[in-house]
């Protein structure tokens, strides 16, 4: 049986009286592929800082292996929908993965740290790219290097908020590709509006908005989007057979 790898129980988050999640109760198992769903504003990005332990929770308890966020953070990686630096800073893909691994300021980069980020670059398919400048990268080889950030730091559960919403679809398929393979191994939690994401890649779905509509297998999603959107919803995806929810009423 697979174990727990995240646990919130009656967890909710507000700012100056702003509710912004409300009573989330979610379970996620080792090696699950979760996609979480729904519309601006609905919590997401919020609900992934919860889970890496960057916000406390207003109310209720959250779990990561076992124990409180901050505690395990070093096991978990994180992909931010924007890069953690200035895209302008004169700074090699070599360099900007290895400060992934800073270890402080009372050591240095040893050997295996260098070691780690080369293995790394090698399994994304960007080893080539170790000597050119952050800022010369097209949005896929970005989102690859950010992807490197989390992964050199050897993290057992990866959260990422929409990775691939500044980049083409065909880069965007050979990133999914990519986290599918590193799923054989790790633990892996999306925020993404992209409902491709949840026919052909994901294990589970999390709908979010403010509350948690749903949480469990893909399939029984599509049934509360329009809830969760508030709105009619017309699903048409690439690359497989177009599947149409329900059509807008002035169809």
């Amino acid at each position: 049986m697979k174990g727990e790898v995240v646990k919130l129980r009656n967890v909710s988050y507000s700012v100056n009286d702003r509710i912004i999640l409300e009573d989330i109760n979610l379970s996620v198992k080792e090696r699950d592929f979760l996609a979480i769903i729904g519309p601006n504003g609905a919590g997401k990005t919020t609900l992934l800082k919860i889970i890496l332990g960057l916000l406390d929770p207003s109310e209720g308890e959250v779990r990561v292996f076992g124990e409180i966020p901050k505690k395990v953070r070093k096991q978990i990686g994180y992909v931010p929908q924007q890069p953690p630096f200035d895209l302008n800073f004169p700074i090699s893909v070599f360099k900007a993965t290895l400060l992934a691994r800073y270890p402080g300021v009372f050591r240095g980069f040893e050997r295996d740290d260098e070691r780690k980020v080369l293995e790394v670059l090698e399994l994304l398919n960007i080893s080539k790219l170790r000597d050119r400048q952050i800022g010369e990268l097209s949005g896929g080889q970005l989102q690859r290097v950010l992807l490197a950030r989390a992964l050199v730091r050897d993290p057992k559960l990866l959260l990422l908020d929409e990775p691939t919403s500044h980049i083409d679809f065909e880069a965007e398929r050979s990133f999914y590709d990519l986290l599918a393979e590193l799923n054989r191994e790790i633990t892996i939690i999306i925020v993404s509006h992209d409902i491709n994401v949840i026919s052909i890649y994901s294990k589970t779905v999390a709908c979010l908005n403010r509350k948690l509509f749903f949480h469990g297998d893909k399939e029984g999603c599509f049934d509360v989007l329009e809830e969760v959107y508030q709105t009619p919803i017309e699903i048409i995806t690439h690359g497989v057979p177009h599947r149409i929810l329900r059509r807008h009423e002035d169809d």
